[in-house]
């Protein structure tokens, strides 16, 4: 039995109520964050190119991301934690970290160096505030990341919310946004995988 099919066992019955005799037991409700989380659980092990669809306004300084082969890879499950690491040419350095959480779910950025250790702008990210989609959920920057973003001297990202997205079989969008205009998208075929990239930095093999 591979990975998946024991995370979706685990999800299954995690989700499901059991009857010893009461004729009263009722099923619990399943939210739009679990069936979010549960679809992207659904390709664990797997690798998808990206592209980016959304990247304005234009940066006069060069873009680490643009040019670049951009791949994501669902490498880490269980029931309460998911890691994907995201690869953009031969930087290694990032890694999603979705974690289910009371009321909704929370996205961290794990960033390292290429030799393992922390970047001193790492784990930041937020927790939804709302019910969202089965489809889509939003992230607005939490506390302790807008703390790490202060002290960093890092003013522009205070207002970041990230999205992810996921349309089952056909596309993952990770998103970044600000008032001020600002979007940056990333979309990923998930109908075609690719070739699973070397570990994340830090990673075990």
């Amino acid at each position: 039995m591979n990975r998946y099919r024991l995370l979706a066992a685990t999800l299954f019955l995690a989700s499901c109520a059991t009857s010893t005799g009461s004729p009263t037991a009722v099923d619990p409700v399943v939210t739009p964050a679990d069936e979010f989380y549960q679809s992207i659980a659904a390709f664990c092990g797997r690798s998808f190119a990206g592209k980016i669809v959304a990247n304005t306004p234009a940066s006069a300084a060069p873009d680490p991301f643009e040019g670049k082969a951009l791949v994501m890879h669902v490498r880490d499950c269980n029931e309460n934690e998911l890691r994907i690491p995201f690869h953009v040419g031969d930087d290694r350095s990032r890694t999603w970290v979705i974690t289910r959480r009371t009321g909704g779910l929370r996205l961290k950025h794990d960033h390292r160096h290429a030799d393992g250790s922390p970047d001193a702008v790492t784990l930041y990210g937020g927790q939804t505030h709302e019910a969202g989609t089965a489809q889509r959920q939003e992230f607005p920057a939490d506390a302790e990341s807008i703390a790490l973003f202060r002290t960093q001297g890092m003013q522009a990202s205070l207002t970041n919310t990230w999205a992810l997205g996921i349309v089952p079989g056909k596309k993952f969008v990770y998103e970044l946004s600000r008032p001020n205009g600002r979007l940056f998208q990333v979309e990923f075929d998930l109908a075609r995988a690719v070739a699973t990239p070397a570990p994340a930095w830090g990673a075990s093999p």
